[in-house]
């Protein structure tokens, strides 16, 4: 492979990234919705944000369908972070319902 189509392969492969890049975020945030749906539930039953068994679910689940490339590890610290940042939207929520 020529420098000049190895240039060509990587803007290319770059292209692509760039368009995962937007459906993952477009998933992020239709999980979101679902997370500020479940947390108005969650308040309206007085249950605690933090619910480490269905985070074990979650971990059992997306474990189980990771056919790789990523690691069993890289996939836990994602979702880890993930949750992690979900937590944060259902706490912020309640909490701005608080002042209303």
């Amino acid at each position: 492979m020529t420098n000049e189509e190895a240039q060509a392969a990587l803007a290319d492969l770059r292209t692509l990234i760039d368009d995962v890049d937007l459906r993952i975020l477009a998933l992020f945030n239709e999980r979101a919705d679902v997370v500020s749906r479940i947390g108005d539930i969650k308040k309206t039953m007085t249950m605690p944000i933090y619910e480490p068994k269905r985070e074990d679910e979650v971990f059992r689940n997306v474990l189980q369908g990771n056919r790789g490339p990523l690691s069993e590890g890289a996939v836990r610290r994602l979702f880890e972070r993930i949750i992690d940042e979900m937590r944060t939207l259902q706490r912020e929520r309640m909490e701005r319902d608080k002042t209303k």
